[in-house]
């Protein structure tokens, strides 16, 4: 993620911010020119996204040329958060914090991203869903986060820090975001725009395993058995060992991880190139050593790793597949 700044004054600023704390100016992210705008409050009403001004969960610019009341990001979701549930605000806008960071380092990438209202066929929806553990209205439910039919679902309780961090120790994970949620089932969603032919196939299999292994005897296994001893030679996490899409998935959402991750530490003076100026094998290299100096970190100040998980040689070569697979896809434009 690149620094910001206010017009106003040049105090710093962040991606998610919609008021400079040093001046007062109302700020605005503008999707076009991926810079942050300083404004007056009236002009902030005027042009802000119809979401930033009800609910106070995004803060990002209207088209310019549109008379649509919601922002580009706001208009790919199709289900949001009953808002007459207070604590559902909160919850809103972490998730909208995650996808907006999320459609930042696509937009960086040049994906092909557009929203399923717009192209039902090839476009994007996101649905941010409750069920019975959240709210009466939805008794006896259960709604999974998951990706189907150019549909990401995220059950909203991956807001609730809490109930977050009971389901990553219950489940054993190492790390659980929305953010992370958000980047894995982003990656369900290209490998299904980009329909790949036979030879993208053939070298997925190679690398992953076979894609047409029945899913859900391989999920209910993983959650019954755990996963396989030494799951970690082959893959990035032991949600990955599950299944072939799930290894692909969760190497998607790491690559975004790493881009985000070096862009930061790039524009903070951390690292002295962008991962836009890096081979892929450079970017591995790179955050390999940057990791370790975050988790030491983390470690430094009594907090758990920042990145705990290793990249090791079979790891990086389900990454370079990964980098591959986005320069086909910077093609669809």
């Amino acid at each position: 993620m690149k620094r910001f700044s206010c017009q106003s004054c040049g105090h710093p600023v962040f991606f998610d911010s919609d008021q400079c704390l040093a001046c007062g100016a109302r700020l605005a992210y503008d999707p076009v020119a991926m810079e942050m705008v300083s404004m007056g409050e009236e002009e902030w009403q005027e042009r802000v996204c119809l979401n930033g001004r009800e609910h106070g969960v995004c803060n990002w610019l209207r088209p310019a040329d549109d008379s649509h009341p919601l922002c580009t990001g706001c208009q790919f979701n199709r289900y949001v958060p009953n808002q007459s549930r207070p604590e559902n605000q909160q919850r809103w806008k972490r998730l909208e914090e995650g996808k907006k960071r999320l459609f930042f380092t696509l937009g960086q990438l040049g994906m092909p991203l557009v929203d399923g209202w717009r192209d039902p066929e090839n476009g994007l929806l996101l649905d941010f869903i409750e069920d019975g553990r959240t709210s009466d209205e939805f008794a006896e439910t259960f709604v999974s986060t998951g990706y189907l039919g150019g549909i990401i679902t995220i059950n909203v309780l991956e807001a609730d820090s809490v109930a977050r961090v009971a389901a990553r120790e219950q489940l054993g994970e190492r790390y659980r975001t929305v953010l992370g949620h958000l980047r894995h089932e982003s990656g369900h969603f290209f490998w299904h725009r980009l329909n790949p032919g036979p030879d993208l196939k053939e070298s997925f299999r190679e690398l992953f395993g076979d894609e047409q292994r029945d899913y859900s005897r391989a999920l209910a296994d993983h959650y019954e058995q755990g996963p396989p001893d030494h799951w970690w030679e082959q893959h990035i996490s032991a949600y990955a060992s599950a299944h072939p899409v799930e290894d692909w998935a969760e190497t998607w959402g790491h690559y975004l991880h790493i881009w985000d991750a070096l862009d930061t530490a790039a524009a903070h003076g951390i690292v002295f190139r962008n991962p836009a100026e890096m081979t892929i094998w450079e970017r591995i290299g790179e955050w390999r050593e940057l990791s370790i100096t975050l988790n030491e970190m983390n470690r430094s100040v009594g907090r758990g790793d920042a990145y705990p998980f290793v990249i090791n040689s079979m790891v990086a070569q389900k990454l370079a597949f990964v980098d591959e697979v986005i320069l086909r896809l910077q093609g669809f434009h």
